[in-house]
């Protein structure tokens, strides 16, 4: 998915925010819409389906919180991209959005060149969880030929650790929920505990050898390499 000429709902009840973003996300080349409360943001997605959808955690009528899980229990919304705006800069806020879908969040006030890179860069990687070999720094993952290759050498795992490793890989830097790694991972109508997940990537960072899975407490794991 190219990033440029996507289309972007943004909701907030503040209009200055919306004629700030809506000018800077234009002249990146994105299509933007607008909503000025939590109602009106689930019409507009329904009737636009927007590529991105940026929240605001405070609206009138519904919360940028509950449009975000309203939104991600409907047919057609599971994959749209979505951010929240929070003056709540607390773990505990951070943690509730992305554990209702979100895939970002953006703490007020905001700068529109801090938006404009996240907005790309969830873009790039919604791009990249498409590829059949995913290139990250030295680590090679061949999605079609279950090959893990790191500095040219290949790394042996087993099947489920081959598919944790590129889901998370997918999409680096997101944080992927426990819930959403059993789902996706072993499928709904698979029953194995939270303990599955914990054994199977402590079992690929025996075999990688490099630091690249991060355990976000309480919540679930994200992948990044580590500057070294």
């Amino acid at each position: 998915m190219e990033p440029k000429g996507k289309k972007i709902l943004i909701a907030d009840d503040e209009p200055d925010i919306l004629e700030i973003l809506e000018y800077n996300l234009t002249a990146e080349g994105f299509t933007v819409l607008k909503a000025k409360d939590g109602d009106e943001a689930l019409i507009v997605a329904r009737q636009q389906h927007p590529d991105l959808i940026i929240l605001d955690v405070m609206m009138p009528r519904k919360t940028g919180m509950e449009v975000c899980q309203i939104l991600r229990s409907q047919p057609g919304f599971e994959q749209t991209l979505i951010i929240i705006l929070t003056a709540l800069s607390d773990e505990s806020s951070h943690v509730k959005g992305l554990e209702m879908g979100a895939d970002d969040y953006v703490n007020k006030p905001i700068s529109p060149k801090v938006l404009i890179s996240r907005v790309n860069a969830l873009f790039r990687r919604t791009f990249r969880a498409d590829e059949t070999i995913i290139k990250l720094g030295d680590l090679q993952i061949d999605k079609e030929q279950f090959i893990i290759r790191h500095k040219g050498q290949d790394i042996i795992l087993a099947k489920k650790e081959f598919e944790l490793l590129a889901l998370l890989a997918s999409k680096p830097g997101r944080v992927f929920l426990r819930h959403e790694i059993l789902n996706q991972v072993w499928g709904a109508d698979v029953i194995v505990g939270d303990r599955t997940i914990d054994v199977h990537i402590r079992k690929i960072r025996q075999k990688l050898e490099i630091d690249c899975i991060t355990t976000v407490k309480g919540v679930g794991y994200k992948f990044e390499l580590s500057a070294a």
